[in-house]
């Protein structure tokens, strides 16, 4: 703790101040990371928790049906399901079921906490897991009427002996900028050619010494067409309107979460365009979005093709991509759909 961070008494009197403030804005404004929040609670309505998914997807599996929760800076993805059919592994990790599909990168899962906490409508309970730098990688939160005994049990399990109020976190890393390689286009393009699998790409851009978003900046079509920032809502929109199923990739360092099908309701609120769908929720900042990318990428069963949102930092906050059927990556809807996205003029690329 340094000397500008609050004492974890001024942090529960800040609380106390402001009932209605959301734990990611109230740490904000105190200048902390929100795990450092919830540790000043440590045994006031917060248990500090093994942090590694196989134990917290354990739990999770036990306790029925949930509301899964990933989010970043600029989006935040919420499905309603049961968690089930986990693979560990020791670099990624997965959850795979029709209602909740996960993919988790343990290194990045340091701190957690189970938290109960009071509102309006009785005690919210919830697993939460954190970054080294405190921020939320996923969150797990109890439907009314789950088995409180189970929910007890699981504290149990996973409680750590040492119960800190004061929790020491990392600086947060920043989201890298675009990295791009011009000297390497011709290898990039021939091998991109050649991929049979969307996984192939970040392993082709990383030994180029490029990331996704250099890549896509260089590549040109028919690889990338760059769109207007205004496109990705206007996509949202004829998905919605077309009844289109689409998968919604949404994530962090820690994990990504993912929905497959359609969209029904889109409610626009300010700056947020959001999906407000029974078991799926999709909170996204419209004025956060810097570039949008529409990105076609061969595989074994077609081409798979994305439409990718990033904001001014060059970090990705979402990437859409069409539900394939039949063995196929993609629907010609949905490709249809993409190619009449406005694109930009090719010197606002270059």
């Amino acid at each position: 703790m340094t000397d500008q961070t609050p004492t974890p008494e001024a942090i529960r009197a800040a609380r106390i101040e402001n009932p209605k403030m959301r734990e990611r804005d109230l740490s904000d404004k105190l200048g902390i990371s929100e795990a450092q929040l919830l540790a000043a609670h440590a045994g006031q309505g917060t248990t500090a928790i093994s942090a590694h998914p196989d134990g917290i997807m354990a739990a999770a599996m036990s306790l029925g049906e949930v509301m899964a929760l990933t989010r970043n800076e600029d989006c935040v993805i919420e499905k309603v399901g049961s968690y089930a059919n986990y693979h560990s592994g020791p670099h990624a990790s997965m959850v795979l079921n029709e209602e909740i599909d996960l993919r988790m990168f343990p290194s990045h899962w340091v701190h957690a906490y189970m938290v109960e906490k009071e509102t309006d409508d009785g005690i919210r309970r919830s697993l939460q897991a954190f970054d080294a730098a405190g921020d939320a990688v996923h969150k797990i939160f109890l439907r009314d009427g789950a088995d409180l005994t189970l929910w007890d049990k699981v504290k149990e399990e996973l409680r750590l002996p040492e119960q800190a109020q004061i929790l020491t976190v990392e600086p947060r890393q920043p989201d890298e900028p675009a990295r791009s390689a011009p000297d390497k286009l011709d290898i990039l393009r021939k091998e991109w050619a050649r991929m049979t699998d969307t996984h192939q790409f970040l392993r082709l851009t990383s030994k180029l010494k490029m990331n996704r978003l250099g890549a896509y900046r260089v590549a040109g079509e028919p690889f990338v067409r760059a769109l207007a920032p205004e496109a990705f809502d206007d996509m949202l929109m004829k998905v919605q309107a077309q009844g289109l199923e689409i998968m919604v990739f949404v994530g962090n360092r820690g994990c990504i979460e993912i929905h497959s099908g359609p969209i029904h309701k889109l409610t626009p609120m300010g700056p947020w365009q959001n999906v407000l769908d029974p078991g799926f929720n999709l909170h996204l900042r419209l004025d956060r979005i810097a570039e949008v990318w529409a990105v076609d990428k061969p595989t074994q069963r077609g081409p798979a093709v994305s439409v990718e949102a990033f904001n001014k930092d060059g970090g990705l906050i979402l990437q859409v991509f069409g539900v394939g059927k039949e063995g196929r990556d993609c629907r010609p809807a949905w490709s249809e759909l993409v190619n009449t996205l406005q694109g930009l003029p090719q010197e606002a690329t270059a």
